[in-house]
């Protein structure tokens, strides 16, 4: 019996008895370590599988708001725009009623003249000579060129 107490109590045996257990323990802890990380896994599978599928449901759903938010905004900015040029037509035609306004714009555009004044043209002497038929670049009055267009186009 000693020498079985002596081999129970060697250092030999201590570090060999105290690596099985370190082993056994470290074995342990890997399979309980596996076995938590395949449920998890599974579950973590699973829960994106979910949120995939919600993601991949609702899109289409909000590109649509989204785009018919964006036709909203253009068609309440369309309204506002018709508005203004609703009121601005109103007040042009509450200033067309006046009769000093008409004739304000019949002197502006239509150079009339109140009887007694005495009306003045100045002419640009550039503008003359384009609208007097003088050559072109062509070298050619406008009305030969006209009737030209015209033969060819017969011809065609």
């Amino acid at each position: 019996m000693a020498a079985k107490d002596r081999d129970r109590f060697s250092t030999a045996t201590r570090l060999r008895l105290l690596g099985e257990q370190t082993a056994a323990r470290v074995y342990r802890s890997q399979n309980r370590r596996q076995a938590r990380r395949s449920r998890l896994t599974g579950r973590a599978a699973f829960l994106a599988l979910v949120v995939c599928s919600l993601i991949v449901a609702l899109a289409y759903p909000m590109r649509q708001y989204v785009s018919q938010r964006d036709e909203i905004a253009d068609q309440e900015r369309l309204a506002q725009e018709a508005e203004t040029r609703t009121e601005e037509l109103r007040d042009e035609k509450a200033r067309l009623q006046d009769d000093a306004y008409i004739k304000r714009l019949a002197r502006q555009h239509l150079h009339y003249l109140l009887p007694g004044e005495t009306g003045y043209t100045v002419v640009d002497p550039d503008a003359v000579k384009e609208r007097n038929g003088t050559p072109a670049e062509s070298g050619r009055p406008w009305h030969s060129n006209l009737w030209d267009g015209v033969d060819s186009a017969d011809r065609g």
